[in-house]
């Protein structure tokens, strides 16, 4: 129950909220029919708007149930306690939004897939290999740069689930590379604005203090970590992927698409 409540609030939520919905349905006690994304029964005279939430919150079945309950952690919490980009109340929260209306406009509308937790790790693991270039990450038995991580999944997804599947997650990369680029890099680099910002309301709801990365940039934490691990002379290791080493558990994706 410590490692539990140690969580930051964000992914506790997400991850309670998963194993809550994923134990309901593949206990028997609700249909996935009653919980999947499905445009006809959310546009109705009486909108389940609940459908606009629980397709992120369904696990695998069996083994799948636990992996995928720890990649939400595991990646959750590396965001939103460790990195920068999310340094201030509100930031993590915003982000989850906004990743999971773009998994929602383009696997949901487009693809017309009907669960989005594979799309939501790969967003996460995404995001977690940008903030920690020049990592290394465990996958399988073999090492690789973290960056490369959601890449690997994708892959494995293909091979294990089809290309539906697959495509279904990559909007997984299509929405944190989304948020990067209106966040950070069009920002810095073009010289532009800022188009996603953690509203006021949200600030107060998650608390107004800083955490302690509040005052470096995601940038500066970058090029800080590459020029600690040139003058150090080792590469880092991260437990971010891996079956059989490490977080054992850490590089395991898989895509589903029903119907």
């Amino acid at each position: 129950m410590d490692v539990f409540w140690a969580a930051p609030p964000v992914t506790r939520a997400i991850t309670t909220a998963a194993f809550i919905e994923s134990l309901l349905v593949y206990g028997g006690f609700i249909t996935p029919l009653s919980i999947v994304f499905h445009t006809p029964f959310i546009l109705k005279t009486l909108p389940e708007v609940w459908r606009l939430v629980t397709p992120f919150l369904l696990t695998g079945p069996g083994l799948e149930f636990v992996f995928d309950l720890y990649l939400l952690y595991r990646y959750g919490s590396g965001l939103e306690r460790d990195s920068p980009l999310f340094s201030l109340p509100g930031d993590f929260f915003t982000y989850v939004v906004f990743v999971s209306t773009v998994i929602m406009l383009t696997a949901g509308l487009l693809l017309k897939s009907f669960i989005f937790t594979p799309a939501l790790l790969i967003a996460f693991m995404y995001t977690y290999g940008q903030v920690n270039i020049g990592k290394k990450a465990h996958f399988f038995v073999i090492q690789i740069p973290v960056e490369f991580l959601p890449w690997a999944n994708l892959v494995i997804i293909m091979v294990m689930k089809g290309w539906g599947a697959a495509q279904s997650a990559a909007c997984g990369v299509v929405a944190a590379h989304l948020y990067e680029f209106l966040t950070r890099i069009y920002p810095t680099y073009g010289r532009g604005r800022t188009f996603i910002w953690t509203p006021v309301f949200v600030k107060r709801w998650f608390g107004a203090q800083r955490s302690n990365q509040a005052n470096r940039t995601y940038g500066t934490y970058r090029r800080g970590d590459r020029a600690v691990q040139q003058a150090g002379g080792a590469s880092t290791s991260s437990s971010g992927s891996g079956w059989f080493s490490g977080d054992s558990w850490n590089g395991r994706g898989v895509g589903r698409r029903l119907g």
